[in-house]
């Protein structure tokens, strides 16, 4: 018997089609305006391509910035690579939208936040025991100032 509509699971991924479909118009026609994106990722993720060192300084997740200077910004359905400079060192990176933590473009202050979903979790746990008042947890490194995140994991089954 099915067991209903996996709404969190559909937004999750459309929320991922979403961020694809801005980098491939950033890959295409570049920034406009003042937009730039700070991205956080996990960098356990075992799809997650980075050099050693990088991953090294960054063992649970990394937050990048795309802004002035980037270049071979390629989108898959499954991620995207960029080349991104670290120390004036450019650094190839191959980045799965699974790995994603936050998307935030500050310019217009628009934020998505993916929350990983514990394998444990009690599956009888009910709609009111998952509507808490509980704050989220904090951004990590990602920018302050009002940008707005969207939650989904909270309802997903």
């Amino acid at each position: 018997m099915a067991r209903g509509i996996d709404y969190g699971g559909m937004m999750h991924r459309a929320m991922q089609g979403l961020i694809a479909d801005v980098l491939r118009a950033v890959a295409s026609e570049g920034l406009p305006g003042e937009h730039h994106f700070f991205i956080t990722f996990d960098t356990r993720d075992p799809d997650v391509e980075m050099a050693d060192w990088l991953r090294e300084r960054y063992p649970e997740e990394m937050t990048i910035v795309i802004q002035h200077w980037f270049d071979n910004l390629e989108i898959s359905p499954e991620g995207f690579n960029i080349t991104l400079n670290f120390g004036n060192s450019p650094e190839p990176l191959y980045i799965p939208f699974d790995a994603l933590r936050t998307f935030v473009d500050p310019s217009v202050e628009f934020g998505l936040r993916f929350e990983t979903q514990n394998e444990d979790d009690d599956e009888d746990e009910t709609e009111e025991d998952e509507d808490d008042d509980t704050p989220d947890p904090p951004q990590g490194d990602a920018p302050k100032g009002g940008a707005e995140v969207v939650s989904l994991d909270k309802w997903r089954k």
